[in-house]
This record gives C-alpha cells, structure tokens and sequence, in this order.
C-alpha cells in the first residue's frame, strides 16, 4: 500500500506539478523506537543512504521526520525499510493507529517502571542488614542468603524493565555507532557482574561487595525519568495527530441518482455537495448552500467563540458544525484547504531544530566517546587498589555523564512553547525564529489589512465622464477579482453586496505587480471574439494618474484611453492596535509603519495607533530597504505584514508574522501566522519568545554544571552508582519539567497578560 501513488497524499504532498508517480514529494512520518539526538541522527543517516531521498529532516523530541523524495528514483517502501534495518520503525504520520501504538508503549513503559520500583524495594529490604549490622551479628550464612535473593529479584529488573536500555545498546552496536543507551547498558552489565561475580565468589577477583541495591535503585530513577518524558512527549506528538485528524475518515456525498452515499474524504472533488451532520467536522472548505448552522473555528482563526454561519457563506475545512446539519459545496479539498496550510506550518514547527538545538546534537556523539574513554581511564587507575570497586567507578562514570538533558534542553523548550502559542491562535512555522524573536527590539507593521481591518469599505466612486459609477464598479470588481489584496477584496464585496451577481465582464491574462496592482484584458462576458481592452487596478503610480486630494486611501482604474475611476476607501484600525503598539513600546521595543499607501494616510493610521515613526508610498523594494539599513545599524527586526509586497521584507526579517487572512506566499515566509485578527498576539508571542529563551539558557546551565560537579565526583569514587543514577535521571526530568512550564495555558496567558499591561 506504501507504494502506490493513491496513497501519498494522506502523509505528504507532492512539490511539482504532473505526474504523481514521478514528481518530488515531502513526506511526513512518525519514528518509533526513538527517543534521543543520537536516535534521530541514525535515522537520517539511514535515510540519507536510500538512492532518490533527496532531504531528511529528523526532531527527537516530536518523534518526527520530514523526508524529500523523489518517486522517479524510490518508492516509500524503500526507505521505510532501510529505516527499519537500522532499528526504527516509520509510520506514516496521518496513521490513526499511532495513538493506540504510543498508549500500548506507554503502558509497557509503566509496568517496567513498576517492576523495577517493586524489586528495587525487595532489595533495598534485603540489603538494609547489611548496612546496619555491627560485626558477628549476622552469620555469614545469613548474608549470603541475602544476596541470593536479591540477585534473584535483581534478574527482573535485568531482563524486563532493562530491555529497552540493552535493545538500543545492541542496535547501536550493530550498526558501528554510538548511542545515549550505550553508557547505560555498559553500567547496568558491569554492575551485575560485579555484584553476581561477589554473590557466588565473595572471595575472586572482584571482591565480596554487591551492588543489587544500587543497580535496581538506578533503573527505576531512569525509568521514573523516561517514563515522564514520554509521558509529555506523547502529550506533544497528540496535540499534532489531534489536528491532522481533525477531518473526518468519511462523509455523505450528493450521488448523480440524488441519493447519499458515504464517501472517504480524500475522494471528493471541487464542486461536490456533501452533507455534514452537527458534531462533524467540515471535510473541505466550501458554502453553505442548505441551512445555517454555528461552527468551532477556534484552530483555523484563533477565535475561541462559536462562529454563525448562514446560507451562502464559507465555511472551512477542520471547523467543527455544532448546531444543525447542513449542506456544503466544495471549494478546495485536500493541500488547497486552509487547515492543509495550518497542518503544514505545525508540521514544519515539530521538525524545527533551533541552533541551540543542533549545536548540541553535534556535541552529543563526540561526548559519548569521551565518556567512554573517561569511565575506561577511571577503571584503570582504581584497578590497582580494588578492580571490584574500580570496575563500579567506571559504572558511575559512565552513568552520571549520559548527555541526555543536554539534547533535550532547547528541542523540549522550545516544542512546548510552540504548543502553547498554537493554543492561544499563533502558528509557529520556524522554531529557530523563536530565539530570534527574543532579541527582536524592532517591530515593522504594514497597514492595509494589518494594523486595518482585513478588508476597507467602498466610500466612494468618482469616474470620468459618461461612466456612471456602477459601471466603474463592475470593471474594478471583475478585475479586483484576481487578487487577494485588501483594496480589491473591497471592490468585490462593494459589488456583491449592492448587485448580488457575477460581473458581466471577463478578464483574461490577469497579472498582479507585488506593490502596484493588477493588470489584464477585459472583454464582455460570453464574448470570446469580441474586443479585448487592457485594464490596469492599483496605484496611482501603477495607473499613471494623478491621486485625489483627499485624506483616505485609494484605488484607480484605467485603460488603454486613459483615467477611469478612482475609489476611496474607508479603513478601520483595528480596535486593539493602540494597546499592542503600546505593549511594545512598554517592552522597549521601537515600532515603525511601513506602507504602499500614500505618505499621508499611513501618518493618519500610525498617528492613531500611537506609532511615532511612519512612512507611505514604500514599493516592496523601499521596504527592503529601510529592513537593511535598520539591520545595518545593530537592530533586530520583526516584520508584520499580510500582502503579496510584504514577501520579500518577511523573508529578510529576523522574525516575520503573517497576520489575518495573508496571502499563500506572505505565510510562506513568514515564521509566525496569525490566523485571526488580535494584535495582542505580536507582543505576547514576544513575551512568550524571551520566557522561552529563558528557560533554554537555565537548562542548558543545569545540564553543564550538572556534568562539571558529577563528572569529576565520579572519577574520584564519591558518587556510588545509584547516586549517579539519580542524578542523570533528574537532570533529564528537570530539563522536561523546566521546559513543560512554557506548555502551560496559564503560562502564556500569564505573558500575554503582561505584554498587554
């Protein structure tokens, strides 16, 4: 099933146009058996080796992998396989069974850690004699049942609860390689030989001291820590499957006999009616062309409050129906759908690795080389004095020195601010952005559509003699629409609203200048010989006319002839901006505005939102521009933008949003998408990127100063095995735990409350 092309599309998306069976695709899989930097490492190297994979892209935090193929040289089954011979199992990522996989693992992972902690205690019981008896009273016979029985209750926790620890081990083995699980077998092996040898030997080589109590006490603190981290990980890893299935496996469709069959969702086309029952999600994006009903758009819009929805009006693809069943023509199904774009970007954000991040993959491997070294060194300087107890120092070394809280440090943090952002309506796309957007002292707002409402109203229509308005109207909306941009989605709604009807015009080759405007040939409907004239919607400059002499913005129509129409345009700041502007120049952050618009209405717009520092009439290379000589003198710049000519500054920022109802390619650059309409969310998420800063900077100072007071205690001999074992077992914890508080809702509440103030 993996290989055929019918298929593909439920875990990934095809990069190049024709046929399917030979395009680029980019892939989205689950990994399983992963749970370290060293773990995702193997995984692309393996991947890497497969003829036709072109890119992999692997998060062990998420549990992710991204992979770019080519299905002209591979096919999926392939590279799942080579995966798999390297010891990890891939799983596409839309597969409803991941859920039911990871809950079977999590309740094996508790029962070992409960085994372990049952005869960890045994053992301990057994042992407590040992420690408190004076000498001659307990008999030697005494004692040795003792050790007997913890070596029995030890067997347990060796062949059980330790499995994972020796699976990993053997695997890195036979693969030539060196992972985080290796150190830890090591220790777990050499401390029940040591102990096992003392137990039927007390008089050999390696002396009469066991370790029972120390080993069991180690693997149940490390189970105890593993078994968090995949307990927050499986929470992380559920919040993206809980979006990806967010659609429903099936639905009713219309039939040609006007009967309703049950259809698989992949199996709908535009212009299908489907019908959705209250409770359902919608399968596509599309109208409601039968009933009204209140949808859950709180993922796609960031609004948290039932949306009416009435005959007519678009409804889209992932919001819930909560009231009434209704009917729905499909508009765009599958990557065309806005929730595809909102999976994609929360893909994007899973399999991110911040620098921070991929400085300490690259560390890890060189490291557990040293640590090996190190515990082999410390051996063989104790091995002269005791080889019992120099053996069990080269065990603590080896214990205390894992470096799993170094690679969990920045992916944990990060991933858990990320989720928390997505809860409060902000899509994170780059997670490297989030430690840009800590420094950011800069913030660039454009105006139409981002400090204004979304879309401006009509206000009024001048046209040149002979034309009555209308007419000007009709030419402008058939033109305007071609574009996403706010002043010719004006346009469109003004007509739609007084006429109700298409517009009896057609426009043919419709271009669009980023920053200028449309262009295009117009001829009437149903006239396809008729005469074509060519048309320009934009700026006065794009129009080459001269702007009216009124303080509002405006959109000009010409032709061939001449000056057409000229639109004003009433625009609305948005009734937050103020309070955000405020919030950031609260924070000392500067804030600028940068607009296409005339000089005079973006000084208006930023005089009433509180900005200080505007410019109009900037093309997108102006834009560039005033980023480049900001960037030249020191600053950190964040940009906020909407439109087609915002691309270029997004790109060049260190830090982008795309807000509101951007355009594909302005979310396509931005790191940060905000699919509603709060300002609120620029500085918060800001708040929320210096906490996260925070918290990476704290755990990577925890997990180094952790390694530079343990590691020399455990070369000396003053940190016995179970000690060690603490130790790198919390030190892991801490750093999940430190890092789960960015995850919580009262977290970024707390942040953007404070932004806010």
């Amino acid at each position: 099933m993996l290989d055929d092309p019918a298929e593909w599309p439920a875990f990934g998306h095809a990069l190049d146009g024709g046929d399917a069976a030979a395009a680029r695709w980019e892939s989205q899989v689950a990994v399983e058996g992963m749970h370290c930097a060293g773990c995702g490492l193997a995984v692309e190297a393996a991947l890497l080796r497969v003829a036709g994979v072109l890119e992999v892209q692997v998060n062990a935090a998420s549990q992710r992998a991204r992979v770019l193929w080519s299905a002209a040289q591979t096919r999926p089954s392939r590279w799942f396989e080579a995966c798999e011979a390297a010891g990890y199992r891939l799983v596409p990522a839309a597969d409803g069974s991941a859920r039911e996989r990871r809950s079977r693992e999590l309740r094996l992972a508790l029962w070992r850690w409960l085994v372990s902690g049952f005869c960890m205690m045994q053992v301990m019981m057994y042992a407590y004699p040992a420690y408190i008896a004076q000498p001659g009273e307990m008999t030697p016979d005494a004692a040795q049942l003792l050790r007997w029985a913890s070596w029995v209750l030890t067997l347990p926790v060796l062949f059980f609860s330790c499995g994972p620890f020796f699976r990993s081990a053997w695997r890195d083995f036979r693969h030539a390689r060196i992972g985080m699980d290796v150190p830890v077998a090591f220790g777990i092996a050499i401390a029940f030989a040591v102990s096992t040898a003392a137990t039927f030997d007390g008089a050999g080589a390696l002396g009469h001291e066991v370790y029972f109590d120390s080993l069991t006490m180690f693997v149940f603190f490390l189970l105890t820590g593993r078994w968090l981290e995949a307990r927050l990980r499986d929470r992380t890893a559920g919040s993206l499957e809980a979006v990806m299935n967010r659609l429903p496996d099936g639905v009713e469709r219309l039939g040609a006999d006007g009967g309703w069959q049950r259809v698989a969702v992949r199996r709908l086309a535009v212009g299908d009616v489907v019908r959705v029952r209250p409770g359902e999600a919608f399968p596509a994006d599309g109208v409601l062309i039968d009933g009204g009903t209140s949808t859950d758009e709180a993922l796609l819009t960031g609004e948290s409050r039932p949306v009416a929805r009435a005959r007519g009006e678009r409804v889209l693809a992932g919001s819930h129906n909560l009231s009434a069943t209704v009917q729905l023509r499909i508009e765009s199904v599958g990557e065309g759908t806005r929730f595809a774009q909102i999976v994609r970007l929360m893909e994007s954000a899973a399999l991110g690795k911040p620098r921070l991040a991929q400085l300490a993959d690259r560390i890890a491997r060189p490291f557990l080389v040293l640590v090996l070294v190190s515990a082999a060194g410390a051996a063989a300087f104790w091995w002269h004095a005791d080889p019992g107890r120099a053996l069990m120092v080269a065990v603590a070394v080896l214990i205390v020195t894992c470096p799993c809280a170094l690679s969990l440090a920045t992916p944990a943090a990060m991933l858990a601010s990320a989720g928390a952002l997505a809860r409060g309506g902000v899509l994170t796309s780059n997670l490297q952005a989030l430690e840009a957007l800590a420094s950011v002292d800069t913030v660039i707002f454009d105006k139409t559509g981002t400090l204004t409402g979304d879309t401006p109203r009509l206000e009024r229509v001048y046209c040149r003699q002979g034309l009555r308005p209308g007419d000007a109207l009709e030419i402008g909306a058939a033109l305007g629409a071609h574009s996403l941009h706010p002043g010719a989605r004006a346009l469109v709604n003004a007509w739609n609203a007084q006429f109700r009807s298409p517009p009896g015009w057609e426009v043919t080759q419709p271009t669009e200048l980023a920053g200028l405007g449309l262009e295009g040939l117009l001829r009437r409907s149903g006239d396809a010989g008729g005469p074509a004239r060519r048309v320009r919607l934009g700026s006065a400059n794009h129009c080459n006319v001269a702007p009216l002499q009124v303080e509002a913005p405006q959109v000009h129509l010409r032709d061939e002839q001449g000056w057409i129409a000229s639109f004003v345009l009433a625009e609305e700041l948005r009734p937050d901006a103020a309070a955000a502007v405020a919030a950031l120049q609260a924070e000392g952050v500067t804030v600028r505005l940068l607009s296409g618009d005339r000089d005079s209405a973006a000084r208006e717009i930023a005089a009433r939102a509180g900005i200080e520092f505007a410019q109009g009439g900037c093309t997108p290379e102006d834009k560039l521009a005033v980023l480049w000589r900001l960037q030249a003198e020191g600053r950190q710049v964040a940009m906020v933008g909407d439109g087609l000519n915002d691309g270029p500054s997004l790109a060049r920022a260190n830090a982008s949003f795309a807000f509101g109802r951007a355009v594909p390619l302005a979310r396509a650059r931005a790191d940060f998408v905000v699919p509603g309409d709060a300002l609120a969310a620029i500085p918060s998420t800001i708040a929320q990127a210096r906490r996260t800063l925070r918290v990476v900077r704290q755990n990577l100072a925890w997990a180094a100063g952790y390694n530079a007071l343990c590691v020399p205690l455990a070369v000396m001999g003053w940190l016995p095995a179970w000690l060690a074992g603490l130790g790198m077992a919390a030190s892991s914890l801490v750093v999940v735990l430190n890092a789960a508080r960015l995850a919580a809702p009262a977290a970024s509440e707390a942040a953007a409350a404070r932004a806010v103030r």
